[in-house]
């Protein structure tokens, strides 16, 4: 009976891991790298074919997106998840799959007039049809055998519709074991998804640490600064644009935006209209508002008693086609228009940027995390100016964020988590988070709950009857060389390089109470200077 890591060891996304016992090769999580790798990842010790079962924790990429590549590559088995999982699985994969394909052939564009190799796509929509056919839709807490001694059990997680942790129990040779899978996750006190539930008992637990080293700010009242930032930009004649995620945020949004509209909470805007402009929203709010009452917490399913829609109301416009998106910006009535992407990388949400990031009346309110080089991130850290489809546009709009909307546990949450099992486990395995935090969050488990924590690299293997390490995976970092070949003139320039960022580092930091009219336009200087070396 082993264990063996193969994604988001160190690192935040591309979840999988493999179980072996009783002859069975089971897959927990499939998913898709989303950024570059910390480490460089092992090849799998199995072939797809090999696999005899894949258990799903939850339908988001990082966890699901490869699946539809391992059926394509020979995978024939069963895959397991909750009937919710199931149902944004077929809409989050076959958009995964049109991406992929798209991708593919503006490749192929090039390598035909270059020349070059072309460019086969991860999977196709056909695989994906494929993969959907494999499926077991499963209940909360009913136990499921997969064969003769393992058996399974599926736990709501609180962190999307359907997610789960899962609970594997596995006997062989006479010794029973029961490992944990956390899942992602789940904040608590979320609009229309139920807290997380914790699983009685385990001998192992595979603990995500997304914010292993992080807590949550204290809860604001999303309903009351909701509202005022509606009020304030409507009263301008702006709109309200929303960047936010697709699944999950899109429909937590639209549960406080009806509580707003019903009790007439904004003054003077009757019936404002609302539109959601995004084909992948519109589906998974389509799903969200199906007969799913097992999902749902029981403020939500109160409201379903009463043939309340938790997330429809008058004035809403869910917008499919781009003639529909086209016309949200010929209305010049105040609206709140929500699209995707949440962090402004690609989708709609840029068209409705360049319409309305100009306008000193609109707002653009973010309510998810911006990473670090996004277009989301340059403007909530108060860039005057951006780039949108080769036109230089003025930010004049007003920005906003809605803190505190989180779909992770935080630090103390994973704790309390782990600290409900009835008896202590033999070991908590650390994933999921990124590089550095991973080992913190190991340390302080074993701090806090006096448990034998760690984190696997990739590639780490474990024996699940003794406990102990067979391979410690792979722990080299990938160092990235950008000198060409030993030019020593050449490394001595880029030492200089690295002095002048230094000493520009610490003029950044000069300038930290200064004022922000000042600081954003230090920030555009620097940002055009990237700009225009940027290699």
């Amino acid at each position: 009976m082993k264990i063996a890591f193969y994604g988001a060891a160190h690192e935040v996304t591309g979840s999988c891991t493999i179980i072996f016992a009783n002859n069975k090769t089971i897959m927990v999580d499939c998913g898709m790298e989303q950024g570059p790798d910390t480490y460089e990842n092992c090849n799998l010790p199995v072939l797809p074919s090999q696999i005899d079962y894949i258990l799903l924790t939850h339908a988001h990429i990082d966890h699901s997106g490869k699946i539809p590549a391992m059926t394509a590559n020979g995978f024939k088995g069963h895959i397991y998840s909750t009937v919710a999982t199931e149902n944004l699985c077929k809409i989050m994969l076959l958009d995964s799959a049109h991406i992929q394909e798209s991708e593919a052939r503006w490749r192929n564009r090039k390598a035909k007039r270059s020349g070059d190799d072309i460019y086969t796509p991860l999977y196709t929509a056909d695989d994906v049809t494929k993969t959907m056919k494999q499926f077991v839709g499963c209940d909360y807490d009913k136990e499921y055998s997969l064969c003769e001694d393992i058996k399974i059990k599926f736990i709501d997680a609180g962190h999307l519709l359907g997610s789960s942790s899962i609970s594997i129990e596995i006997e062989e040779f006479g010794q029973k074991e029961t490992i944990v899978f956390s899942g992602d996750l789940g904040n608590t006190k979320r609009p229309l998804i139920r807290d997380p539930r914790q699983p009685e008992k385990a001998d192992y637990v595979v603990i995500e640490s997304t914010y292993g080293n992080r807590l949550h700010p204290e809860r604001p009242d999303y309903v009351s600064q909701l509202t005022q930032i509606i009020q304030q930009t409507f009263d301008r004649g702006g709109n309200v644009v929303i960047p936010s995620f697709a699944i999950g945020r899109t429909q937590e949004l639209l549960y406080l935006i009806r509580i707003i509209k019903e009790q007439n909470l904004v003054s003077g805007h009757k019936n404002f209209p609302v539109y959601v402009d995004s084909p992948l929203a519109v589906e998974a709010t389509e799903i969200y508002s199906s007969d799913l009452y097992d999902y749902f917490d029981e403020e939500t399913l109160d409201l379903l008693e009463k043939g309340i829609n938790p997330i429809k109301f008058p004035g809403l416009t869910l917008s499919v086609t781009s003639d529909d998106s086209v016309r949200i910006n010929l209305d010049k009535t105040p609206k709140i228009i929500i699209s995707a992407s949440g962090m402004c990388e690609a989708g709609r949400i840029r068209h409705h940027l360049k319409h309305n990031l100009w306008r000193k009346e609109s707002t653009v309110l973010f309510v998810g995390y911006q990473a670090v080089g996004t277009l989301g991130r340059i403007i909530t850290e108060g860039a005057t100016k951006i780039k949108l489809f080769g036109e230089e546009i003025q930010v004049n709009a007003q920005i906003e964020q809605l803190e505190g909307i989180s779909g992770h546990a935080d630090r103390d949450m994973l704790v309390n988590w782990l600290n409900g099992f009835t008896h202590k486990p033999k070991t908590v395995f650390v994933n999921h988070g990124s590089d550095t935090v991973c080992d913190e969050f190991a340390e302080h488990i074993t701090d806090k709950l006096s448990l034998f924590a760690t984190a696997p690299y990739n590639g780490a293997e474990y024996d699940l009857i003794s406990g102990a390490c067979l391979k410690k995976g792979n722990s080299s970092r990938i160092i990235k060389h950008h000198t060409s070949s030993g030019s020593v003139r050449e490394s001595s320039a880029f030492k200089r390089l690295q002095t002048a960022c230094r000493q520009l580092q610490s003029v950044v930091e000069q300038y930290r109470e200064c004022a922000n009219k000042d600081i954003a336009k230090f920030a555009d200087q620097i940002i055009s200077l990237c700009d225009k070396w940027k290699r």
